[in-house]
């Protein structure tokens, strides 16, 4: 950074002109609350994005990069006007995440209104790049639909009867809604759904209904289970004996803690977003080898996430040559760029990141803590058709 100097001084106007020349990036997300376990491997992963795209100077063109901390709480209004700040009063050029689709919801107006950019990462809520998107709006995550398709390609198949239960809000419905497209798009459909609130402890009611539905069909019957956080009903619903009436319980993959549970599940099959042993590319082997020595523990599935996110802005503003809004959503429509996942796209038509699925099996193996997610095939970009719904 360049500075003025005037009888041996720094002068007031030099110092602020070396501020402006930061380059500034507030990171919106639920810092506490119950997705603090997401909120910290995607922190982790953007950092880790930031330092391995810019050969650890943390640079870009020869500015520094600057990270902002905001608390979020997983609360929408707390989303809406903490973004309202970090664009107003602290001056970012840019903003990334945050966990909860309920809180991105709140914040898409704001970048709107600001004319900024929102990088979403990790929320996955369909409507984000879909009904409620703006020009504004870049996503990095996977959205519902991509979870969907990969899960119904892996699941689906002839003679095959498919419930559902979600959680009752924008993750959980826009989840199951993508599903059902997905099915149905290959000739099947669902056979019964249910939503249960997010904070269920009970699932007994709804476990009788999808029993209820299903108990007579002839083939095989699967129970597709998307939910978030804490609470997962999957082993409160094996302990209801599902198996009586021929049904399996099926899901998409998850974080490592929440993998533990799925011991009691040798043998269940779905899709995933990332399982740090399934892609095979030179920015995982970094990444695994990086947070193996600092953290002592494998990269989860959110701190790939956040590395693509910290990935894609330094590739987005080196290619530009600037934190100009304009410029970056010229250089961000259609870019690729490579993530631990291998190849990402920014679609053109809605922003969202394009990227690679992994169909899974669950393995038991000695010695490990979790459920190992074992690879049966990556689903490539080309493979998912993944709908444009911000028409």
């Amino acid at each position: 950074m360049k500075k003025l100097l005037l009888g041996g001084f720094v002068s007031a106007l030099a110092l602020a002109s070396a501020a402006q020349a930061d380059i500034k990036i507030a990171h919106i997300y639920g810092k506490t609350g119950p997705f603090e376990a997401y909120a910290k491997q995607s922190h982790d992963g953007l950092m880790l994005g930031l330092e391995y795209a810019t050969g650890g100077t943390m640079e870009i063109n020869g500015e520094k990069i600057v990270v902002i901390e905001k608390d979020t709480q997983l609360k929408p209004d707390n989303g809406k006007a903490l973004l309202e700040e970090a664009y107003g009063d602290d001056g970012v050029d840019l903003a990334i995440g945050p966990v909860s689709s309920g809180v991105a919801l709140a914040m898409l107006p704001v970048a709107e209104e600001y004319e900024k950019l929102l990088i979403v990462e990790p929320a996955v809520a369909d409507s984000i790049t879909g009904a409620n998107w703006n020009r504004y709006i870049f996503r990095t995550s996977r959205n519902s639909s991509q979870d969907a398709v990969a899960n119904a390609i892996a699941l689906a198949g002839e003679n095959v009867h498919i419930a559902t239960l979600a959680q009752d809000y924008a993750f959980g419905r826009d989840g199951i809604a993508a599903f059902k497209e997905a099915l149905e798009s290959q000739g099947h459909s669902v056979a019964h759904e249910e939503y249960a609130p997010t904070d269920t402890t009970d699932f007994t009611a709804a476990a009788e209904r999808i029993f209820n539905a299903m108990k007579d069909l002839e083939g095989d019957k699967k129970l597709f289970i998307i939910w978030a956080g804490g609470g997962n009903p999957m082993g409160k619903i094996q302990a209801m004996d599902p198996s009586r009436f021929g049904i399996e319980i099926a899901t998409g993959g998850n974080i490592l803690a929440a993998l533990k549970a799925y011991k009691d599940f040798p043998g269940l099959e779905g899709a995933t977003y990332y399982y740090y042993e399934n892609p095979n590319n030179e920015v995982n082997d970094w990444l695994v080898k990086t947070h193996q020595e600092r953290y002592n523990s494998p990269p989860d599935f959110f701190t790939a996430g956040g590395m693509a996110a910290g990935i894609a802005v330094v590739e987005a503003i080196t290619k530009a040559g600037s934190t100009d809004t304009e410029k970056l959503i010229a250089t961000m429509e259609g870019m690729e760029w490579m993530t631990p996942k291998g190849k990402m796209m920014f679609r053109a038509e809605d922003h969202q990141a394009l990227q690679s699925m992994y169909h899974f099996k669950i393995k038991v193996e000695d010695g490990v803590e979790w459920a190992v997610p074992e690879l049966v095939r990556e689903l490539g970009i080309d493979e998912l058709p993944i709908p444009v719904r911000n028409k």
